[in-house]
């Protein structure tokens, strides 16, 4: 059994593409990881170059992750998440994070990267009482991604949808709400949408990633907060509604970073 696991990595080692940056690979430079290549340094330091708050936008990001999971574990009640394009493990994963509030918390991760498929294993490290899983899956396939949930995840019980990050790399304003739609139809009410992705709200992070676009690197797309609020329609936004990453519910009472990014938590009515 180890050495087919360990056969699995080395297979999935072997398809990355160290010659062109990866978007997971860079937002793991940047928040301080090891798992990154000299080519993602390179686009990670040229988009700093040009805005200099990037890193600390890629910290306040996770630290909303934190942040709104701890509500929907807590507050919200919800022991069930489905994380897509979860990127490369870090501190404070979202399994850690839920289920140290509840224990019996039930977290299915979605990526299509082999690098994360190769660390897969250290995501799924669950307490005795819940569940950890980890699919090899393309959210632009949303009905792909629901059909293998299923199999870990119960649909008759209230889910959090979570998209960190991740619906800049589709380009179409309406494939991105034909993907929440479909998503949030598989799963009740009760059930939430945890959202956070950048915004072209600077000069400078709107060139930073015309740049970074330029390089080779699956494109990202910034949007502006309006465009990001359609992707709420027909959900009750929790309290503050959709503001910068700073903003959703705070903690300590320190200056808010500079950062240019805006997040959410809907309810499904």
């Amino acid at each position: 059994m180890a050495d087919s696991a360990s056969h699995s990595v080395t297979e999935q080692l072997s398809k990355i593409d160290t010659s062109v940056p990866h978007s997971a690979r860079i937002w793991n430079y940047w928040l301080g990881g090891k798992d990154n290549f000299e080519v993602d340094r390179m686009a990670g330091d040229q988009v700093r170059a040009i805005f200099p708050a990037m890193v600390e936008t890629a910290r306040e990001s996770r630290a909303f992750l934190s942040r709104a999971v701890r509500y929907l574990a807590g507050e919200a009640g919800i022991r069930q998440f489905l994380d897509l394009g979860t990127g490369l493990p870090t501190a404070d994963n979202t399994h850690e994070v839920a289920q140290r509030v509840r224990p019996e918390s039930r977290i299915v991760y979605v990526d299509n990267d082999p690098m994360v498929l190769a660390h897969a294993r250290a995501l799924l490290v669950s307490t005795p009482e819940g569940m950890t899983q980890y699919l090899h899956a393309d959210l632009r396939d949303p009905d792909a991604v629901l059909r293998q949930a299923a199999e870990h995840l119960d649909f008759a019980q209230p889910v959090a949808v979570l998209l960190f990050g991740v619906m800049g790399h589709v380009a179409d304003d309406d494939q991105v709400v034909a993907i929440i739609r479909t998503l949030l139809a598989a799963v009740p009410s009760g059930s939430y949408l945890a959202m956070s992705d950048g915004t072209d709200t600077s000069e400078g992070v709107v060139e930073s990633h015309r740049q970074y676009n330029e390089s080779g690197a699956m494109p990202y797309h910034l949007r502006s907060p309006e465009r990001i609020a359609r992707f709420f329609e027909g959900l009750e936004l929790v309290e503050p509604g959709l503001v910068p990453f700073t903003q959703w519910r705070p903690e300590g009472d320190g200056t808010p970073a500079r950062v240019d990014g805006y997040c959410a938590v809907g309810r499904k009515p």
